[in-house]
């Protein structure tokens, strides 16, 4: 499969083609939310982005950040080549549950060992997600955990034709 033409970022926008492979973590700080079922349970100012040849962002943010009660662990791991075992979490608040919306690595590889328990949340799962007061469109294809914001351009790996890329 031929590699897709990559859109022209504008000014003060990222082309996820620009992203390297293996990925890179980089410090965030700004502002990120994640609300569900009417509440705010997560806030925070400053986090880390992983980013991936043709994947949008994906943010991590202190569990900290989180509200008392909203992370329960849950069943289940993955495995990335990256990063590591990811262990996972549903977030809940008292009108609303999403299950394995969350994860963390709490022992990842070298290269990323400052994402140790920090958490990401896979936006479709929850009711909103912010970056610096944008609301994020999820990374198409409901399998990866990317935030769209206007500050990144694609395609992004998820759309249909994207799995050989």
């Amino acid at each position: 499969m031929r590699r897709p033409t990559p859109e022209k970022p504008g000014p003060g926008q990222e082309s996820v083609w620009d992203y390297p492979r293996p990925p890179r973590l980089e410090t965030f700080a700004g502002s990120i939310t994640i609300e569900l079922g009417g509440h705010t349970i997560a806030s925070a100012t400053r986090g880390w982005r992983v980013l991936e040849t043709s994947h949008p962002p994906t943010y991590y943010i202190p569990a900290d950040a989180f509200v008392d009660g909203a992370l329960r662990p849950t069943q289940g791991a993955s495995w990335c080549e990256w990063k590591g075992e990811a262990a996972y979490f549903d977030l809940v608040t008292p009108d609303k549950a999403a299950h394995r919306a969350a994860w963390t690595y709490p022992r990842p590889t070298p290269g990323f060992t400052d994402l140790a328990g920090a958490i990401a949340v896979m936006p479709a799962l929850v009711d909103r997600a912010t970056v610096d007061g944008e609301t994020v469109v999820p990374q198409p294809g409901n399998f990866y955990g990317g935030w769209v914001t206007s500050k990144v351009v694609g395609p992004f790996k998820g759309i249909p034709g994207s799995m050989g890329w």
